[in-house]
């Protein structure tokens, strides 16, 4: 039994096809665009806003210098999810990104986000971070031993020198483990090219120096 299509019915199908396709098209080129922009305007308010702070703690009087960060407090800051921490800078990869306090959805599509739990700048213990291996964290895939990276917060500058990269799976946690001394851990996704979800965690291990 033979079913017959009319010509003009499908040529019609197909336009119509074209045109959803064309559609979805532009709503995900859309959507694409507004979370570049949302990033891109969230990293230079806070920007902004982290500079207005160091501006504010060197008029109040505080005389820290880059090289002699603040003694660590024995009371860390408490710091809402979303909100500003610093800004981490590892030069030799012309990195340099605004970190915000949190791992959900919209903090690690804006910025570098502090997994919660994990120590903070200036205190004893193991700072967690992480962020993208498509965005923010694409770089860290030419990180080497003995690059330095460089956290400033509203309350000083802080140095770490790398000292080991690895590859670990999710459930490796861990790495996170808090220490006695002053660590930076950075996390993202491994491989970096890899498409869908990646199986595998990158991680730096970075120690501070003075």
């Amino acid at each position: 039994m033979r079913i017959a299509v009319r010509r003009a019915a499908l040529r019609s199908a197909l336009r119509w096809g074209q045109w959803v396709l064309a559609a979805a098209a532009v709503i995900a080129l859309g959507y694409c665009s507004v979370v570049l922009a949302d990033g891109w305007l969230f990293q230079q308010r806070e920007r902004r806003h982290l500079a207005q702070l160091l501006r504010d703690r060197q008029a109040a009087g505080d005389q820290a210098s880059r090289v002699s960060p603040p003694a660590p407090s024995k009371n860390p800051p408490v710091v809402a999810a979303g909100e500003l921490i610093g800004r981490i800078d590892i030069p030799r990869l012309d990195l340099s990104l605004i970190v915000a306090e949190g791992v959900d959805a919209l903090t690690l599509r804006r910025a570098v986000g502090h997994i919660p739990g994990t120590g903070m700048p200036g205190q004893p213990g193991n700072i967690g971070l992480a962020g993208h291996r498509d965005t923010f964290f694409r770089p860290l895939q030419n990180i080497r031993r003995d690059d330095i990276v460089t956290l400033t917060t509203p309350a000083g500058e802080y140095r770490y020198r790398v000292v080991s990269t690895k590859i670990v799976k999710p459930a490796d946690v861990g790495v996170l483990n808090p220490t006695g001394s002053e660590v930076l851990t950075l996390v993202t996704c491994y491989p970096f090219y890899f498409v869908g979800s990646a199986p595998s965690r990158f991680i730096v291990r970075a120690e501070r120096i003075v």
